[in-house]
């Protein structure tokens, strides 16, 4: 039996996603497996990521229900709960959702490309899938930074965090 390969899902609610890159979907794929690649638990089996491409207001009722927020955010990832692998299955590993406005917002205000902060966020957010996590303190928030940087760098993108 051949090996599965893993398997990327893009749902783009939103017709303005379209307009940030050509072959978007292609894009946001790269982006995925590039985070999916740096993690330093990177899975050594196939995996599905799903990935919706929204609206703040549906972003911020995922944020207001799951994390207690009641405000959009650029990025929320919400990991699959652990399974075992199986020859041929790829193992799900979760689901990333983007906000538009938000990032748009984000893009404007930083001065950095809209397609480049589109794949900031796409690693940013699969890597909080493979258990990397910012907000538990400086090192780790270093440590996330610095693989965002590298994976990044792969796609032929500056270090968002160099002034």
């Amino acid at each position: 039996m051949p090996e599965i390969e893993s398997e990327i899902d893009v749902a783009v609610e939103d017709p303005r996603w379209e307009s940030v890159v050509p072959d978007l979907e292609a894009f946001v794929v790269r982006a995925v497996e590039a985070g999916i690649a740096i993690a330093p638990d990177a899975p050594d089996h196939p995996v599905e990521v799903s990935v919706l491409l929204t609206t703040d207001a549906v972003v911020q009722d995922l944020n207001r229900t799951w994390r207690g927020k009641d405000k959009p955010t650029n990025v929320l990832s919400f990991p699959a709960p652990p399974q075992p692998a199986h020859a041929g299955v790829a193992v799900p590993l979760g689901d990333v959702v983007l906000a538009y406005d938000t990032m748009l917002r984000e893009s404007a205000e930083q001065g950095k490309p809209l397609q480049d902060h589109l794949a900031h966020l796409l690693i940013h957010g699969t890597l909080h899938l493979l258990g990397q996590d910012h907000e538990t303190g400086d090192a780790d928030a270093n440590a996330m930074e610095a693989l965002e940087t590298e994976a990044l760098h792969g796609l032929g993108i500056p270090d968002p965090y160099a002034d």
